[in-house]
């Protein structure tokens, strides 16, 4: 039994190399992610799958244990690598379990509840040319569905509406799946939670991030103290990065997910970079730590099919990688009383786009709060553009053609993209937290 989803009634003409949910694949070569809990939101999932052919021993393979299902189960094998098609949605969870930065040492350590602090969905289109990641603000008040309790003594009664962030303690990650599906219309098929202990870990075993800063960054609370400039950010100042809400914008959660959005970023074009991929040992690292510090829903606990996923990642551009919030506003009264309200119309919106796999463009990068356009953007995007098409002639080279792919060929232009008015940022976009 798996709990893959049941799939939708859309069909692809002809293969599409990738994975699937809609899923699909072809053949495990260096791979590439987005994922970490919160700006991690993205790479707990997919960095797990950053592997070279055989460099996932089999001692790492086995590593990967189903922690949870998500209901309902569905009938038949796993997917195969090769095996499926199509686009998929994976849902990140960062739990706030652990508020230590080292981790929890007992029971008498502060973060003895279980909080869904970060919630992501990733959502893939079904050609495989676009990627959207959705950060919901934990305090985003929602209805929230009956949920299994996870001892298995019954289940909860459904809410009318309550912070998201209390779903994973209500009923487990399978509750936040649930509650993020009925909200979105989505069908999710992988989810994985992961622990501050465990954002410390991936992000070492990426050899940092780096980061801009647009002032110093001072914020007790996360136990951050940080210049302004560039940085690279590893162990406890990476998660004190993500978690400070104090010192950035004002001070509030909806501008830290656009202080994490510039890490986010910034970490996929670190997974794409030949320095991490074409590293072996740093590749083995990052296959490691995420099998020692992920609980994986039983349909993401199989290196096939996380491969499966990695691959389908990899041939996305940058440009066509999206971080939005999902649509809010604050002020409102009610039950969303000093709490975030969703704002229905351009949620409607944004989902409809997704769920048409309709690309889209921001129009404006950086919200000025939570961050801002880095100043020498235009300078790191024509370096790093350079680098993109050497590397292309090479693979060409290598490959003994110089035709465009398939893949390449399908990408939408920036000119035939809706534009959108959205808190969010593409991941080609080089933009600097903006401290306060």
């Amino acid at each position: 039994m798996s709990d893959l989803r049941p799939r939708s009634n859309r069909s692809t003409e002809g293969p599409v190399e990738g994975i699937a949910r809609h899923g699909q694949l072809k053949k495990p070569s260096a791979i590439k992610s987005v994922l970490k809990y919160v700006g991690v939101g993205l790479a707990v999932v997919l960095v797990s799958s950053l592997t070279v052919g055989g460099v996932v021993t089999a001692s790492v393979a086995e590593s990967f244990e189903p922690s949870f299902t998500l209901p309902p189960d569905g009938e038949g094998p796993l997917p195969q690598i090769g095996a499926i098609k199509g686009g998929f949605n994976v849902l990140v969870v960062g739990s706030d379990e652990c508020e230590e930065w080292d981790g929890c040492q007992g029971p008498g350590d502060r973060g003895s509840g279980k909080l869904n602090d970060v919630t992501m969905l990733l959502h893939v289109s079904e050609d495989q040319t676009n990627a959207t990641a959705v950060s919901f603000p934990r305090d985003l008040v929602v209805p929230i569905p009956s949920c299994d309790k996870e001892d298995g003594s019954g289940s909860n009664a459904p809410m009318v509406g309550q912070p998201i962030n209390v779903t994973l303690s209500y009923g487990g990650v399978a509750c936040t799946v649930k509650t993020v599906e009925a909200l979105t219309g989505l069908d999710i098929q992988y989810a994985g939670l992961i622990t501050f202990k465990g954002v410390i870990a991936m992000t070492d075993a990426v050899g940092g991030v780096e980061v801009c800063l647009a002032a110093d960054l001072d914020d007790d609370y996360a136990k951050i103290h940080l210049d302004k400039g560039t940085q690279t950010l590893s162990g406890r100042n990476a998660l004190g990065f993500l978690r400070a809400r104090h010192g950035v914008g004002d001070g509030s959660d909806l501008t830290r997910i656009s202080s994490q959005q510039v890490y986010l970023s910034s970490l996929v074009r670190t997974l794409k970079s030949s320095d991490t991929l074409g590293n072996p040992a740093k590749v083995l690292k990052l296959a490691t730590a995420a099998s020692q510090n992920m609980q994986l829903s039983s349909s993401l606990a199989s290196v096939d099919t996380m491969l499966s996923i990695a691959l389908a990642l990899r041939k996305i551009p940058l440009e066509n990688v999206n971080f939005v919030q999902y649509p809010n506003t604050t002020g409102q009264g009610g039950i969303y009383e000093g709490k975030v309200a969703p704002i229905q119309g351009q949620a409607d919106k944004l989902m409809q786009l997704i769920k048409d796999d309709e690309p889209f463009t921001l129009a404006k990068i950086g919200d000025d709060n939570g961050s801002v356009l880095d100043p020498k953007a235009k300078k790191k995007a024509e370096e790093a553009k350079k680098i993109a098409e050497a590397k292309k002639a090479e693979e060409e080279a290598n490959a003994g053609t110089a035709t465009p792919s398939a893949t390449a060929s399908a990408t939408p232009d920036a000119t035939d993209k809706t534009v959108i008015d959205f808190r969010g940022q593409p991941a080609d976009a080089y933009t600097c937290s903006n401290p306060r």
